[in-house]
C-alpha cells in the first residue's frame, strides 16, 4: 500500500493533498445524507424523528469506538514518522483487537437495551418509538463494520494515503444511494430500510478495505497482541472517547428538552444538523489532514513544520466557515426545503441555522486545533475543553428556553461553541506554541 512521507514538501500542498480526499469523502457522505433524508422525509416528520432519536444512541457507539480509533491512529502516525515498521504492525494489531471487543459488546447492548434507551427520551409517540427501536436494533451489526471502516480510514490517514480511503468510502456512499429507495419503498421496509441499506454498504466497504491494502489492515496472528500497546492506545483514545461520549449524553438530554416542543422540533434539529454538516466538510478535511500531518512530523521531530501546517489550515478553515455562516443566514429555508415540506418543521430548523451561523468560525478554530492536539498525542487538551463547555449547554438551555422558547436551546449550543473555539486557540498560543513545540526544528 502506498505510504506518503508527510515530513517533506511544501506544507500547504501536503496538507491540501491530505485534506482533499477527506473532503471528498465528506461531500459524498453529505450527498448520501441529503438523498437519504429526502427518501425518509417522504415518510413524514415522524420517520425523521425516529431516525433522529435512535441516532443519538448510535453516536454513543461512535464515541466509544474512538477509544481504539484515535489512539491507534496517533501511534501508527508516530511510528511511521520514526520509520519503525514493526511498531506500525503491532499497533494495528492492538487497535483491531480493542475495536472488535468494543463493537461486539456495544452491538449486544443496543439489541437488548434499545427499547429502554428510546423510552428514556419520553417521545410520547408510539409510532416514533417503535420505528426508532427497529432502526436502533439493525444498527447493532452496522456498527461492527462501521467501527472498522472508520479505523481503517484513520490508519490510512496516518499513512498519508487518503486517496484509497476516499475511493472505498465513495463505493459505500454510491451503494447507499442506490439501495435506499429499494429498501425503503420497493421492499416496503420504511425506516428500517434506511438501516438495511447502510448495513449492506458497510459490509462491502469492509471487504474492500481488507483486500485492497496489501495485508496492512489484516490482523497478523504471528505478531499477536502486545497488551501494553493496547493499554497505550486506550490511554490515548480515552480522553476523546470520554469527551465524545459526554457530548452524546448531553445531546440526549437536550433531545429530552427539545422533545417537549414536539416531534417537529426533533425533526427540525436533525435536519438543521444535517445542513450544518456542510460547513464541517471542508473544516473536517483539514482536521483530519492536520492530525495525520502533525503525527508524522511530530514523530520526525519537525516542530516548526507543525506550526506552519496549523496556521495554513486555520486560514482556509476559518474563511470557509464564514462563507457557510453567511449562507445559513440568507438561504436557510431554501436549503431546508430540500429535505422536508412541513412548514412548522421548516420554521424551527431555520431558526436553528440562523443561530448557529454565529458560531461557525469558532467551531472551525476548535476542529483544526483538535487535529493538532491529537497529532502530537495530547488528546486530553481538546477533550477537557469540550467537556467543560458541552456540560454548560444543559443549564444554559434550561435558563434560555424561558425567554426564548426552543431558540434558547439553539443559543446555548452557539454560545458554548464560541467559547470552545476561543479556548482552543488560547491553549495553542500559550501552552503548545510557546512551550510544547519550542524544540529546535531538525529539518524541513
Amino acid at each position: 500500500m502506498k505510504q506518503v512521507d508527510l515530513t517533506k514538501g511544501k506544507v500547504i500542498s501536503v496538507i491540501t493533498m491530505l485534506a482533499l480526499p477527506i473532503m471528498g469523502s465528506s461531500l459524498l457522505q453529505f450527498t448520501y445524507n441529503i438523498i437519504d433524508m429526502m427518501w425518509v422525509g417522504r415518510l413524514g416528520s415522524n420517520a425523521v424523528a425516529s431516525i433522529g432519536s435512535s441516532s443519538l444512541y448510535v453516536n454513543i457507539g461512535n464515541a466509544i469506538s474512538s477509544l481504539a480509533i484515535i489512539g491507534c491512529g496517533i501511534k501508527v502516525a508516530h511510528s511511521i514518522g520514526q520509520k519503525d515498521d514493526q511498531k506500525v504492525k503491532e499497533y494495528i494489531n492492538a487497535g483491531i483487537m480493542l475495536n472488535a471487543i468494543i463493537a461486539l459488546v456495544f452491538g449486544l447492548v443496543l439489541i437488548f437495551a434499545g427499547k429502554g434507551f428510546i423510552g428514556f427520551l419520553n417521545l410520547n409517540n408510539s409510532e416514533v418509538e417503535k420505528d426508532a427501536y427497529s432502526y436502533l436494533a439493525v444498527n447493532a451489526p452496522i456498527l461492527f463494520f462501521a467501527f472498522f471502516n472508520m479505523m481503517f480510514t484513520r490508519i490510512m490517514n496516518s499513512f498519508g494515503n487518503n486517496k484509497l480511503a476516499f475511493k472505498i468510502n465513495a463505493v459505500g456512499v454510491v451503494l447507499n444511494i442506490f439501495l435506499d429507495p429499494l429498501c425503503i419503498y420497493n421492499l416496503k421496509l420504511g425506516v428500517v430500510g434506511a438501516a438495511v441499506s447502510t448495513l449492506i454498504a458497510n459490509i462491502i466497504m469492509f471487504i474492500i478495505f481488507i483486500i485492497s491494502t496489501d495485508g496492512i489492515l489484516k490482523y497478523k496472528a504471528e505478531i499477536g497482541v502486545d497488551f501494553a500497546k493496547v493499554k497505550e492506545i486506550a490511554k490515548l483514545g480515552f480522553p476523546m472517547a470520554f469527551q465524545r461520549l459526554l457530548f452524546t449524553f448531553i445531546n440526549i438530554m437536550l433531545a429530552k428538552i427539545i422533545a417537549v416542543f414536539g416531534s417537529d422540533a426533533i425533526a427540525a434539529q436533525k435536519i438543521g444538523v444535517q445542513i450544518e454538516s456542510v460547513a464541517f466538510m471542508i473544516v473536517g478535511g483539514f482536521n483530519g489532514a492536520v492530525a495525520g500531518f502533525t503525527g508524522q512530523n511530530y514523530g520526525a521531530k519537525k516542530y516548526e513544520r507543525i506550526k506552519e501546517g496549523y496556521k495554513s489550515a486555520l486560514v482556509v478553515g476559518v474563511s470557509y466557515a464564514l462563507i457557510m455562516a453567511s449562507l445559513f443566514l440568507m438561504f436557510n429555508k431554501p436549503m431546508i426545503r430540500v429535505f422536508i415540506r412541513d412548514e412548522a418543521t421548516i420554521d424551527i430548523a431555520a431558526s436553528y441555522l440562523k443561530v448557529v451561523a454565529f458560531s461557525q468560525m469558532f467551531s472551525a478554530v476548535e476542529m483544526i486545533s483538535n487535529g493538532l492536539f491529537t497529532g502530537i498525542g495530547k488528546p486530553k487538551i481538546p477533550a477537557s475543553i469540550s467537556i467543560v463547555f458541552t456540560i454548560l449547554r444543559i443549564p444554559c438551555a434550561l435558563v434560555l428556553i424561558k425567554p426564548f422558547g426552543i431558540n434558547g436551546v439553539w443559543i446555548s449550543i452557539c454560545i458554548t461553541s464560541v467559547l470552545k473555539g476561543i479556548c482552543a486557540y488560547i491553549v495553542y498560543v500559550f501552552k503548545i506554541k510557546r512551550n510544547f513545540l519550542k524544540t529546535v526544528d531538525i529539518g524541513a
